[in-house]
Parts: structure tokens; C-alpha cells; sequence
């Protein structure tokens, strides 16, 4: 019965650390400060808010925080939405944990309230979501039919991306950035995140399958 408990226990830490950077940064960009996914400040307060929401890191970190509150719940949960709702968070977050680690990170240098800020979304939110997958579980819980479905947000989030892009000429990433790339090779670098996507996807479904079973 113990491993319930540290379950439950994790993932209330790891709803803590993401609860804690997605409400400070907000705070910080209330007071029109600066955004730690890309350095940025001096816009409005509306618009600062919707490029903070727009961030591929910053809804994976949402979707973490949904299903790591479901775990604490309720450490062996299932359900058809569920599933797609986990999975799509383990994608999420650990996409944005390489990403950013391999490409992004040598291009911010945050201080202050924003170093914490950026460590909780870029570094122990991936890390301590990926282990407590691996560790926790619960499994194996990825079907074909929850494959498939996986994929829906993050291609509505590219979508979203280029169409709000070309309308208000702002990229939430500077290697999908249209106006500074050209939309061929912005279009390029998406696809080699793409390709990363549906590794990851493959590898997970794989590990779900051949790990032990948990929950």
C-alpha cells in the first residue's frame, strides 16, 4: 500500500511546482514584467497574457498540472479522455524539456524570480513528470485508439501558431519565427519537432506496454 501514497505524494509536489511558476509568472507579467519563455516585457498586460498562454511550454505545463492533480486523487485512474490527457501531457512537457534544453536555453539567461520561474516550467516540471510516469505509472493505460487522438493538440497548437502568427506577426519560438525565417524554413524546423513527437509517441506506447505493470 505504500506505493499509492508516494505517488500521490510526488505528483502533489509536482502539482506544487507548477502551480508555484505558472501563478508567479503571472503575477510577474500583471505588474508588466518580463516573460520568461522569451525575455520579452513593455507589452500590454492582454497581450502579455495571451502570448504567455499561446507558449507550447506553458500549456504542456497545464495539462501536467490537470493530470498530476488527477493523480493525487487518484493514483490508478483511467478513462478514454484521461489517457489522451496524460499522454498528451508526457509529450508535452517532455518535448518542451529537450527542446528547450537543446535550442532555447542558450538563448535566455533569467534572474532573479525568473530563474525559478523558468526552472520550474523547463526543468522539474519535465524531469518530475517523465520519472513519475516511468515509476508510478499507472500501466499500461496507451492504446492505438489513445495514440491517435494524442496527436490532435499538438497539431491544433501548430495550426494555431502559424494562423494567430501571420495575423499579428508574433512567433512564440524564434525557429518558427515566419517573418525572420521564411515560412519554409520555419516550416522545416516544425517538422523536426514533428518527427520528435511521433518518436517520443512510439517509444512511449513501447515502454507502456513492456514495463511492469503499475496501478
Amino acid at each position: 500500500m505504500r506505493s499509492p501514497a508516494v505517488s500521490r505524494a510526488w505528483h502533489a509536489v509536482l502539482v506544487l511546482v507548477v502551480l508555484a511558476s505558472l501563478v508567479t509568472q503571472t503575477v510577474v507579467l500583471l505588474g508588466a514584467g518580463a516573460d520568461v519563455n522569451s525575455g520579452e516585457s513593455g507589452t500590454s498586460r492582454t497581450t502579455a497574457f495571451v502570448r504567455f498562454v499561446s507558449y507550447f511550454t506553458v500549456q504542456s505545463n497545464l495539462l501536467v498540472l490537470a493530470a498530476a492533480v488527477s493523480l493525487v486523487l487518484d493514483p490508478v485512474r483511467d478513462g478514454r479522455f484521461w489517457r489522451v490527457l496524460r499522454l498528451d501531457a508526457l509529450l508535452g512537457i517532455t518535448v518542451t524539456g529537450l527542446v528547450f534544453g537543446a535550442v532555447l536555453a542558450p538563448l535566455l539567461h533569467p534572474t532573479g524570480v525568473a530563474w525559478w520561474i523558468n526552472a520550474g516550467f523547463h526543468y522539474v516540471s519535465p524531469v518530475m513528470a517523465f520519472l513519475g510516469w516511468l515509476v508510478f505509472g499507472p500501466r499500461p493505460r496507451v492504446d492505438g485508439r489513445t495514440l491517435a487522438w494524442a496527436f490532435v493538440w499538438p497539431l491544433a497548437w501548430i495550426a494555431y501558431t502559424f494562423v494567430r502568427g501571420s495575423v499579428v506577426d508574433w512567433y512564440p519560438y524564434p525557429f518558427l519565427d515566419v517573418d525572420e525565417l521564411g515560412f519554409w524554413a520555419a516550416l522545416r524546423n516544425t517538422g523536426f519537432v514533428v518527427v520528435l513527437s511521433v518518436l517520443l509517441l512510439t517509444a512511449f506506447r513501447f515502454a507502456d506496454r513492456r514495463l511492469p505493470r503499475r496501478g
